[in-house]
């Protein structure tokens, strides 16, 4: 019987180090290969008309009597006809058709990663967008580093330089780089407990010299030019290297409440650009948004009136990094995770 526990016991140590080895080798190979398909993938298109006719429908199939859902039925065929005749008659015509409403989502972090497949995103909307249609962003973001949301302010730019009205909604948060974004937009309409402004900037980094000269440890900045570095990390920083910093950051603040009267030149900018932000409420009181709605609230009513899809560029996924979301199930089930408590603002 011990022999037999001991022949267990090995079978079990070798599987678990085979298995170890397996692991590494796929990283290995996976890590050499994944530089080729990093920045590949395609674009995804999808009606939002037919998303909601499909979830209207399937609620009327449980409300509505049987006889009155045979009439919606017959009504809502006769209605298609009508609309496929219309179609023909104005391609026949060369007419162009319904305007069209293309939808672009944006959710932001603080180096603005989603910005690679904005860019996508505008570019193909670009290259088929018509004289009537519209381009809609719904964006979400509490803003972040400079450069990175300069380049997605940018992006959506684009859209305005090709005279495409462009839409911004916001139904959570467009703060500090979030608001640079959206105040490029036409028109803004924002929920009424949206958070947004924020016209400000912010920099903190710790100072471990007091720390690493009470432990009598050297630390030596070597730099060509005098304002090469300002503050550091780990170096002895100066009033006149504070100095220099809070200059750039005042630079910086300045461009960012130019960018802003620039675009919306109703803002009263004195008043706006003291680096808080409002609900959408008084936001709205402060030129800040447009219009008080959320973002479904719009698109429902622009389906009445418009072809609405929405446009997302998916990249394609690395075979290594889907046998780690697969690994990461089976160490985390979603009960597990969900079992953890979320924290909460206020």
């Amino acid at each position: 019987m011990e022999f037999f526990f001991d022949y267990g016991l090995f079978l079990a140590k070798s599987a678990t180090v085979l298995a170890a080895v397996l692991i590494v080798f796929v990283f290995i190979i996976g890590s050499s290969h994944r530089h080729k398909d990093a920045d590949t993938g395609h674009i995804e298109v999808k009606n939002l008309n037919d998303s909601l006719q499909a979830v209207t429908q399937s609620l009327k199939n449980v409300v509505l009597h049987p006889e009155a859902r045979k009439l919606d039925v017959k009504q809502a065929k006769k209605r298609h006809k009508e609309v496929q005749k219309t179609q023909k008659q104005e391609a026949k015509a060369g007419a162009e058709g319904r305007s069209r409403l293309f939808v672009v989502d944006f959710k932001g972090d603080m180096q603005a990663t989603e910005v690679t497949n904005l860019r996508e995103e505008i570019t193909a909307i670009l290259s088929v967008v018509g004289e009537h249609d519209e381009v809609m962003v719904r964006l979400e973001s509490p803003g972040g580093i400079v450069h990175g949301y300069g380049l997605a302010a940018s992006q959506l730019q684009r859209i305005r330089n090709k005279g495409v009205p462009l839409t911004i909604a916001v139904d959570k948060v467009a703060a500090s780089g979030g608001y640079m974004m959206a105040c490029i937009a036409n028109h803004i309409i924002a929920a009424p407990f949206a958070l947004l402004g924020s016209i400000g900037v912010v920099a903190q980094l710790p100072n471990f010299h007091r720390l690493l000269k009470k432990n009598e440890i050297d630390f030596e900045v070597l730099t060509a030019g005098e304002f090469k570095r300002t503050l550091t990390v780990f170096g002895e920083n100066t009033d006149k290297d504070r100095e220099k910093f809070v200059d750039d950051l005042e630079d910086v603040h300045r461009l960012f409440k130019d960018f802003v009267v620039e675009h919306r030149p109703s803002v009263s900018i004195d008043e706006v650009a003291t680096g808080e932000a409002w609900f959408g409420r008084r936001a709205l009181e402060r030129n800040l948004v447009d219009e008080l709605k959320t973002s479904d609230e719009y698109l429902i009513d622009k389906c009445d009136v418009m072809d609405v899809f929405q446009v997302r560029y998916v990249l394609h996924k690395h075979k290594l990094d889907r046998l780690m979301e697969r690994l990461a199930k089976l160490v985390a089930p979603d009960g597990l995770r969900h079992s953890i408590p979320e924290e909460h603002i206020g």
